[in-house]
């Protein structure tokens, strides 16, 4: 899944005009990464966890963290730790983004940032798969870099899991001696954090996910594919610039002629635009940051005019909204993002059946089906953590988190979702919140993967206050979100 850290903008210029910068040089500070926060001491250090518990022979991992203290006098009135999603994107050399989220929690609150295992400063993966390979091969391209990745890591691609990371982040805690956190998920965050609150429960004071899904999520990813044709009507029905139902048809005819004639599309990054890469960047890619800055012109703003066009036989602009959507740069470690994902996340195949059988099974669970105005094979193709992506990576000995059985902590739980976002639509963030007895689901109007930095600083202020309180208090503030800017259909 997605995360926060391709869009920070304006805030991000500004908090560094303000005096965040890079990392230190001062040995006494500990590690040379480690960031410097203005107005705010920061403490460093890195652990040697196993890399597979009770195989030592595998090896080891180091994991690093940074403690930002809060600004006030005397004692943190809690610790924040924070994950921005992924699975693969380092947190420590983001630190701004972290500042710009916690707000003023900083003055009383100490945020915890740590590298998961695999990323940035915490020994960082390598199973020989490129960036580029991955976000612009074709279908074909990806599978066999998975297998590819899978077969150089062998026995060693089981210890980069959710459960592992988990358990770092707990080895953290114990060596700074806090006795609870507040768990702050974002995106991959909102699978991975619960999972660390099923293990160790009696360190969870309250949870905040942003952009969520459950674990058990659905392996054909139906909400995603209907949450593309719900937010064109939307921005549609909001923006008064197209007409949702016509937006949606245009979607399905151009999906349909792509499955049956993918055309090349050029630029920095030239991809084949099949229906599965079409999907990618109309989901995945659409869905990014939108009401980030609501009056910038986002790829989804872009989409329903692109579309129409091409239903009618003028490629232009969507080769535009193409181009534009595939430069978006990604910021995970891919090789770990394809481990975590092909260990953890539920397939449409048993993991135990031969190569040949698991594809059987694969063709047999989309044959014939529809998901939105997407083919199931095309929707399947679109998600590059799901389908079939995982077909050749060699089957997982470990219980995946849609496994789990142990209880989830009774802790004040605050569930936040963009009512724009296909990533983590609106139904799966539902879904996330009622495994918990007290969480509270709010819809966030206009803003899509994930609404966290919406420049009203309504979200901020909603989040503020349930970490402080326990409850979000007043919601309404999200009514007065603006609409995003949607190009006019003009015929």
């Amino acid at each position: 899944m997605a995360m926060w850290t391709k869009s920070v903008g304006v805030g991000l210029a500004v908090l560094l005009a303000a005096g965040l910068v890079g990392c230190g040089e001062d040995a006494a500070r500990g590690p040379r990464w480690c960031p410097e926060v203005a107005g705010h001491r920061v403490e460093c250090g890195v652990m040697a966890r196993p890399l597979v518990d009770g195989k030592p022979e595998l090896g080891s991992v180091e994991v690093g963290y940074a403690m930002v203290r809060h600004a006030g006098t005397g004692a943190a009135a809690g610790t924040v730790l924070p994950n921005p999603g992924g699975p693969g994107v380092p947190l420590i050399s983001r630190a701004a983004e972290a500042v710009q989220v916690a707000g003023a929690l900083l003055g009383d609150h100490d945020l915890l940032l740590i590298d998961p295992r695999g990323t940035g400063v915490s020994s960082p993966l390598n199973c020989g798969v490129g960036n580029d390979e991955f976000q612009y091969g074709t279908r074909e391209q990806q599978i066999e870099a998975v297998g590819r990745c899978g077969a150089q890591l062998g026995p060693r691609a089981a210890g980069y899991t959710s459960a592992a990371t988990a358990d770092d982040f707990d080895a953290v805690r114990e060596r700074l001696g806090i006795r609870k956190l507040v768990l702050y998920g974002i995106s991959y965050g909102t699978y991975l954090l619960p999972v660390y609150a099923q293990r160790h429960p009696e360190h969870v004071r309250s949870i905040v996910l942003s952009g969520a899904y459950p674990p058990d999520f659905d392996r054909l990813q139906r909400p995603n594919a209907e949450a593309v044709s719900l937010a064109l009507h939307r921005i549609c029905e909001r923006s008064r610039a197209c007409d949702g139902d016509t937006a949606v048809a245009d979607l399905r005819a151009v999906a349909a002629r792509l499955r049956a004639e993918p055309s090349r599309v050029a630029g920095p990054h030239p991809i084949l635009l099949t229906e599965g890469e079409f999907g990618n960047l109309v989901f995945e890619t659409g869905s990014t940051n939108v009401g980030a800055d609501p009056r910038a012109m986002t790829p989804l703003g872009m989409l329903p005019a692109a579309l129409h066009e091409a239903a009618r036989g003028n490629d232009g602009p969507l080769r535009e909204f193409a181009e534009r959507a595939a430069s978006e740069p990604a910021y995970e470690n891919i090789d770990l993002y394809i481990t975590v994902a092909c260990n953890d996340y539920p397939t449409l195949w048993a993991p135990q059946a031969s190569l040949a059988e698991r594809e059987r099974q694969y063709r047999l669970a989309v044959s014939g089906v529809e998901l939105g105005a997407f083919s199931a094979e095309g929707f399947g193709a679109a998600q590059r953590d799901g389908g079939e992506v995982c077909v050749r990576w060699r089957s997982a000995s470990h219980p995946r988190p849609d496994q789990l059985t142990a209880p989830l902590p009774d802790v004040p739980v605050l569930v936040l979702s963009g009512d724009l976002d296909a990533i983590t639509p609106d139904a799966n963030g539902e879904r996330a919140a009622a495994r918990f007895r007290h969480a509270r689901f709010v819809s966030v109007p206009n803003t899509g993967h994930v609404p966290d930095l919406e420049p009203s600083g309504c979200v901020v202020g909603i989040i503020e206050r349930f970490v402080r309180t326990g409850t979000p208090g007043p919601t309404e503030c999200v009514a007065a979100l603006p609409p995003i800017a949607v190009t006019p259909v003009t015929n």
